[in-house]
């Protein structure tokens, strides 16, 4: 009997872990700002989007399966992200972790289609926008509620 360890490609796993490795990273930056979508809902929701990518390639359904996969991942995630979003009266709060879960949606799309140096760069360029633009932004959002309303 063989063992299943024996039947495990690398090459089939490493889309994933590198998925599930940078959802973790953008995770780890929410989870230390407490915000509720963290550490392993992004690096589930990534390897999720790399597994069904890859899932799409190897059933190959036809030419437009691929295309139809990532929409269908797409969709889906929208539903996880609105669901992020809260309004109470006048404020609206969660849009960034809804962002986010779409941003790390398109990180694990492109693990599962193995263009990890895309996969890198959206990371790379994800965790500077939560890091120094948030800073920014409540920067800029002190200044305007100090002017005088006109």
């Amino acid at each position: 009997m063989e063992c299943i360890l024996e039947k495990i490609d690398v090459q089939s796993i490493l889309p994933l872990v590198v998925a599930m490795v940078l959802g973790a990273l953008i995770g780890i930056e929410r989870e230390l700002h407490n915000k509720p979508a963290g550490l392993r809902t992004n690096a589930l929701i990534c390897m999720g989007a790399a597994a069904f990518m890859m899932i799409a390639q190897r059933i190959d359904l036809g030419g437009d399966a691929i295309s139809r996969m990532t929409a269908g991942i797409v969709t889906g995630v929208g539903f996880i992200g609105g669901g992020a979003v809260l309004r109470d009266r006048a404020n609206v709060s969660g849009v960034t972790t809804a962002a986010t879960i779409w941003v790390v949606t398109s990180i694990g799309i492109a693990c599962g289609m193995h263009l990890y140096d895309m996969a890198v760069s959206i990371t790379i360029l994800s965790l500077i926008v939560l890091a120094v633009l948030g800073p920014l932004d409540r920067k800029i959002r002190r200044h305007k509620d100090k002017e005088p309303q006109s």
